[in-house]
């Protein structure tokens, strides 16, 4: 199977510090995540004027204000991700936003739950023709599916679909991994995966036992700094430790789809119950079956057929009866 493809959201958890954004990519290098995703916005570009209140946010402007990601730090964060290894990533909310990351060389763009409601928006983003990943957010009307996949198949992106619930943190109870099978039954939609919101490490791994491709989870330096996604992100240690899960997930789906058993021996073999001499029939009488079982011998699992065979050598009593006693059955 191919490798899962991790993405560690520093967000806006950088606060505007410079240094905590270096840090936060050097976390996601440790904790072995493929990208370090950020997030290009301006409160103005990303918010109307209004006198409302959001969410019981009084002044929604003045907060996203304070974690914007100056736009003069990508080109450096991008640099500086190169450099030690890892893909530097960012979810645009504006069209300069948009065409600033095309500029920098990103290798796909991500349009976020909130923002895949807009066909407007998302056929700006996909106009680009990179790779394009998705959240399916609190806003998607699923029904519309296709006129989504309309715009996917017009700029002939590659395209993944992430399940989110868009509630901060997500309870367990309503993460809702069921829905990853019913975005990969629509029609042209091969890759999906998930934008997990949940407190847990656990989460995504079986959203990779699901079908899931993609993960995408938050993560900061320390919880109890100040910011709006603080609190339900993992720390460098709960990342190393999903990461860990999602790669473990990976091993326990490798194989054919059908038991193999690596211990043959221990299987059971057709054995004699006395002495069976040149001629004898092999009936419930004169045999019954027991552990161990090799190459050459008769299988347990052959018992019900072989009954009635002849054997054509002398077999003492309690012993593993050969697929060379029965030549006329297995030869």
């Amino acid at each position: 199977m191919n490798k899962t493809l991790v993405i560690a959201e520093a967000g806006a958890n950088h606060n505007r510090h410079w240094h905590t954004a270096v840090k936060l990519i050097d976390a996601a290098v440790e904790a072995k995540a493929d990208i370090v995703k950020f997030q290009t916005y301006t409160s103005t570009g990303l918010f109307a004027k209004q006198d409302r209140d959001i969410n019981g946010i009084k002044d929604i402007h003045s907060m996203f204000k304070d974690i914007e990601l100056p736009r003069e730090w990508q080109p450096e964060l991008k640099k500086y991700c190169d450099k030690v290894g890892i893909e530097f990533m960012s979810t645009p909310f504006d069209e300069q936003a948009v065409q600033q990351l095309v500029d920098l060389g990103v290798k796909r763009l991500k349009i976020s739950g909130f923002e895949s409601s807009d066909p407007r928006f998302v056929e700006m983003v996909c106009s680009t023709g990179l790779p394009i990943i998705m959240s399916i957010g609190i806003g998607f009307p699923l029904n519309h599916i296709h006129k989504f996949i309309s715009i996917f198949e017009k700029y002939n992106n590659d395209i993944t679909l992430l399940h989110c619930v868009n509630a901060y943190p997500t309870p367990m109870s309503e993460i809702n991994l069921n829905m990853i099978n019913t975005l990969k039954g629509f029609k042209n939609i091969t890759n999906v995966g998930l934008s997990d919101h949940t407190e847990s490490t656990l989460t995504p791994a079986l959203a990779v036992v699901k079908g899931a491709t993609v993960i995408e989870k938050h993560f900061t330096l320390d919880k109890s700094m100040e910011g709006p996604d603080h609190h339900f992100a993992l720390n460098p240690k709960e990342l190393k430790e999903m990461i860990w899960n999602i790669r473990q997930a990976e091993l326990s789906l490798l194989g054919s789809g059908e038991t193999e058993s690596q211990f043959i021996n221990g299987k059971r073999s057709l054995v004699s119950t006395r002495d069976l001499n040149p001629g004898d029939y092999l009936n419930k009488v004169n045999t019954t079956t027991k552990r161990p079982c090799f190459d050459d011998s008769v299988s347990a699992i052959d018992y019900n057929e072989v009954l009635g065979e002849r054997v054509y050598s002398f077999i003492p009593k309690d012993t593993i009866i050969k697929k060379s006693d029965l030549p006329a059955y297995y030869e």
